[in-house]
């Protein structure tokens, strides 16, 4: 596989920090930025990282269960915000010991399948980690919330789930990091999200059943003192190695226009979401 890792320039804008206490949702605005820019050849390939204060953020499937509202009351009594974002995958939990990176590359020259993209990010959590790497496996484990092919987990239990969103030659490849905290308790905040949405009703589409016990924080893994911040940092350092040059920051006043686009957009379809209740 080509090492697309390496590159000529990477941009890392860093929302750690800044990104709590402001909603999900303008991550998403965020990445859908980043994928038009990087496809076009107006940015170079970047990754962002953000944090988010207690959310948790639904998939369209989610949205469609018999019981939804209980089930979202539960999570606001629980201090967790919800959000409905416009694309596939399940409930995930978002609070300040879970990191987020978005990896967004250029389709422009060639395209990246789907099992490709999820390889890119495996590798680059493998070097980011190399402590961890030998022990890091991409496989699907049942009974996690939000599970998937690509679900990172050392010795069967999950820390990170990885998903990507594909627009305009842009491709941004994201992964949640369970880095703090614990696995099991964010974990029981979704089995009881679904207990209370579903009570026991039959549907065509089978939900996850969800067994606490099968997740938990990188820092449970390896049982090391590891933060959100020193991740950051190593990420960081990590990516000056990966490239001639890192470019640092925010985005600039002219790419502003086009991320109020994305933002009115993601704003309004989870309104439009949350009003069908």
């Amino acid at each position: 596989m080509k090492d697309y890792l390496q590159q000529p320039k990477w941009r890392f804008w860093d929302q750690s920090v800044s990104g709590k206490g402001h909603s999900p949702l303008e991550s998403f605005a965020a990445d859908d930025t980043l994928c038009q820019l990087v496809g076009k050849g107006q940015s170079p390939s970047t990754i962002r990282t953000w944090v988010h204060d207690q959310s948790v953020v639904l998939g369209i499937q989610d949205h469609r269960l018999p019981y939804i509202q209980e089930g979202m009351d539960l999570l606001k009594k629980r201090g967790f915000a919800p959000i409905v974002r416009n694309s596939g995958g399940l409930a995930v939990v978002l609070d300040p010991g879970v990191l987020n990176i978005s990896m967004v590359l250029s389709e422009q020259e060639d395209k990246i399948d789907i099992n490709t993209g999820y390889e890119i990010m495996v590798e680059l959590i493998k070097r980011l980690f190399p402590q961890a790497a030998d022990k890091i496996e991409a496989y699907e484990i049942v009974g996690s919330y939000c599970p998937g092919s690509y679900d990172l987990s050392i010795g069967g239990k999950k820390f990170a789930g990885i998903s990507q969103r594909r627009l305009r030659d842009g491709i941004a490849v994201q992964i949640y990091l369970c880095i703090e905290g614990s696995g099991v308790e964010r974990a029981r905040l979704i089995r009881d999200f679904y207990e209370v949405s579903l009570k026991g009703n039959e549907t065509k589409f089978k939900y996850p059943d969800i067994h606490p016990e099968v997740m938990a924080s990188l820092s449970e893994l390896l049982d090391e003192p590891l933060t959100v911040e020193q991740t950051v940092i190593e990420l960081q350092q990590l990516l000056a190695t990966l490239c001639n040059e890192l470019l640092m920051g925010t985005l600039q006043t002219e790419e502003m226009d086009l991320y109020s686009f994305y933002l009115k957009r993601v704003f309004d379809r989870n309104q439009s979401m949350l009003s069908k209740n």
